[in-house]
């Protein structure tokens, strides 16, 4: 009897693909094991989804299984379901989806357990060596410190970066040695769970919250909106204790690669337990690692960004999603899911709490929690000494600016640098200068790729476009008259920091953006160096907005915010809202008093004054009316579909036929096409159409209907277009 397996495969096709199971291997066919396979002409690795003993396909067009690479199904039942559902959900392949689920290591066929560990040691030589012989290899010396002090795995020695040929050349002076020992499952932390501090005492707030929490068992999802500076984490880690005693697993997501360090000490002070760490900066070979002790049951605590989500859990006890309402959250590249939606979904499959954790909430999650689907549990008053930050408006209209920074301001920081505190300026535009103008002929240089201007990056040398990645040396004579009077226009996060550095010399700048947090540690390092105290004044974008806790850090300034009123996205009072609350929330957070100043052109905006006399909470709920009244996201669902071409002509042609096929009725509303807010991006012509309904099964109803009619449309060929599912961002 033949033998057929289906298998799920990551390409685009939003189908399973069918292969014969030789008879020597038909006892290895289980659902959920990872095969390799013929696909073309090359070999991809897949998912078994299912087995059959017939096929309806001609036996000469049914290829063999190469090679079976598991004997038991990679992920839990719950896990499977999940990738299953976010399938349909977000309308792509399953084989996208568990592409989406599993560390790279494992798509590339890595094994999924490791039989042994290396660990690297000094010989009896090696100790009696004299390392002064290797003044002039200092890579050899470094490796020779860090084994004095013990042994170490070829995980940790590769976390450290030591060099490889210096090993290999301490090995030949048979100064250092290894060994792989078999690997022992430690499950002791179930049995016997030890804090290493002792827990901070509650204010009655926390002690409701958690109190509320303990009580509930099964799935649960709970918001908990709290003014930052409140205590959510104390609030986390007192539920932790609870779950870890129980013997069961927690699951932590944060939105930035940033945040992880912070959060991790958090938690490694707290419980003497293993926590496993999944994010991006990580090696695929230190991902799997990680993924392995959660999947064995080994690490009590999983902490990661967005990919984490899909960590299997032997024994799952929670999840707690800090800082939800982050745009982080959503995956803009390919499969473009939301974590904590998926979150909440495998909360539900697990049968385990969900907790969101966010100052802000996201308007989605608020409305949740008002209309009763979430639980809601609010924390108001900020932990510990810490009192309510004073806010200020700084008017700069017919104000002279120096770099960007009124004289009120540059007062304000003086005082409190004086008084040896620290002052954070938050401004949301990397480089040098947004703009390199003609000082002659008025001349903006513009990508020759993108409606957008180049970004001049002085220490680099160049101007680049932030949209397509377009970048050339800083011309010395303008494009359009050769005038050689060019300069900057407006100001960036590193024009902004050789400012400072002049204005006040005596107080040390750190600048944080995306182009000094590039190299690998260099955030760590600049967040160490900060809560020493070796800057006083920080300058950056997002990066330093979000859940960071720098107690010494009094005054906030928020420069050029303008921009952020009047955007063509609908989520940008949300977004603003959101912005100025958590960077607001960086000042006064121990002891000493904070004060949050804004300059702005527009103190007389009705979006800044009902944020600053009535607080996000308030905001949120009169824009959850604005939406509702305006049939938008939450009060309905939203589809963006999005196409671009060499020609213009044609991504709207396209998107007018799929205009044609969707329903449009009182419940159904298809607007566009039309240009995208950023029209030219790349050298390709972008225009885009919603589709939004009432109810979320009407959407999905009706665009499974049209999807099939959609890919047979012949122009579907000529343009690349995606499918955005509850978008996050229209641009």
């Amino acid at each position: 009897m033949s033998l057929f397996v289906e298998v799920a495969l990551p390409v685009p096709l939003r189908q399973n693909f069918s292969y014969r199971v030789k008879e020597s291997d038909s006892h290895l066919a289980v659902k959920g094991v990872r095969v390799k396979v013929p696909f073309g002409r090359q070999q991809l690795i897949g998912l078994v989804t299912g087995i059959t003993d017939t096929c309806d396909l001609a036996p000469q067009q049914i290829k063999s299984v190469s090679e079976f690479l598991d004997t038991e199904p990679l992920l839990p039942d719950s896990l499977y379901q999940l990738t299953q559902w976010a399938a349909r959900y977000y309308f792509c392949s399953v084989g996208q989806m568990l592409s989406q689920a599993l560390p790279v290591a494992l798509r590339k066929g890595a094994q999924v357990s490791a039989e042994s560990t290396r660990f690297w040691c000094l010989t009896s030589a090696g100790h009696a060596a004299d390392l002064d012989t290797l003044k002039r290899a200092p890579a050899q010396r470094k490796v020779m410190q860090h084994l004095l002090q013990g042994e170490l795995t070829q995980e940790e020695l590769n976390a450290l970066e030591l060099s490889k040929p210096a090993l290999k050349a301490l090995q030949e002076r048979g100064w250092i040695t290894h060994q792989d020992r078999a690997n022992q499952l430690d499950l002791s932390w179930r049995d016997n769970l030890t804090l290493d501090e002792e827990p901070h005492r509650l204010n009655p707030e926390q002690a409701i919250a958690v109190a509320t929490l303990n009580q509930q068992t099964g799935y649960h999802c709970t918001l908990l909106e709290g003014i930052t500076g409140s205590g959510k984490t104390e609030v986390y880690l007192a539920l932790l204790e609870t779950v870890l005693k129980q013997g069961k697993q927690a699951l932590i997501l944060v939105p930035e690669i940033g945040l992880t360090p912070q959060t991790i000490s958090r938690f490694k002070q707290r419980f003497k337990v293993q926590v496993a760490v999944i994010h991006s900066g990580l090696t695929d070979n230190q991902r799997l690692s990680a993924w392995r002790q959660a999947r064995a049951g080994e690490a009590a605590i999983i902490i990661g960004t967005r990919s984490a989500l899909f960590t299997p859990m032997r024994y799952p006890g929670i999840i707690i999603l800090d800082e939800e309402h982050d745009s982080s959250f959503k995956q803009q590249e390919g499969v473009g899911y939301h974590a904590r939606d998926l979150a909440v979904m495998r909360g539900h499959l697990e049968k385990i709490p969900v907790l969101l954790g966010s100052a802000t909430p996201s308007l989605e999650t608020l409305q949740n929690a008002l209309s009763g689907r979430y639980q809601h549990l609010s924390l108001g008053e900020r932990a510990g000494a810490a009192e309510k930050v004073r806010q200020g408006i700084i008017d700069i209209r017919n104000q002279p600016l120096k770099n960007g920074l009124s004289h009120a301001l540059l007062n304000e920081m003086r005082i409190h640098l004086d008084a040896g505190n620290q002052v954070l300026l938050f401004l949301n535009r990397r480089g040098f200068a947004p703009a390199l103008l003609c000082h002659e002929c008025g001349h903006l240089h513009e990508c020759d790729r993108c409606d957008a201007f180049f970004t001049v990056h002085q220490s680099l040398g160049e101007i680049r476009c932030h949209h397509c990645g377009n970048q050339y040396a800083i011309p010395r004579q303008c494009h359009q008259c050769g005038s050689t009077m060019l300069m900057g226009q407006g100001v960036g996060t590193e024009q902004l920091a050789e400012a400072l550095a002049k204005e006040f010399p005596q107080y040390p700048v750190v600048r944080i953006d995306r182009d000094t947090t590039s190299r690998k540690g260099a955030l760590e390092g600049h967040l160490n160096a900060i809560h020493k105290g070796e800057y006083k004044i920080l300058v950056g974008t997002q990066m330093l907005a979000k859940g960071h806790h720098f107690p010494d850090v009094t005054l906030v300034g928020l420069l050029d915010v303008d921009g952020a009123l009047f955007s063509a996205d609908f989520r940008a009072p949300e977004r603003f809202g959101q912005l100025y609350t958590q960077v607001s929330g960086r000042a006064g957070r121990a002891s000493k008093a904070g004060t949050v100043l804004l300059q702005t052109h527009q103190c007389d905006n009705p979006i800044l004054r009902e944020l600053m006399h009535k607080g996000y909470g308030e905001f949120a709920r009169g824009q959850l009316e604005e939406r509702k009244q305006a049939l938008l996201p939450p009060a309905w669902h939203m589809l963006l579909l999005r196409a671009e071409a060499h020609r213009a002509e044609d991504a709207d042609e396209f998107l007018q036929q799929i205009a044609a096929i969707l329903p449009q009725n009182e419940q159904c509303e298809v607007i566009g096409p039309m240009p995208a807010p950023m029209d030219k991006k790349a050298g390709k012509f972008r225009r885009q159409l919603m589709f939004q309904t009432q109810e979320r099964s009407l959407l999905q109803k009706s665009f499974e209907a049209a999807l099939p009619q959609i890919e047979a449309l012949p122009l579907a060929k000529k343009c690349r277009w995606s499918l955005d599912r509850d978008p996050q961002d229209l641009l």
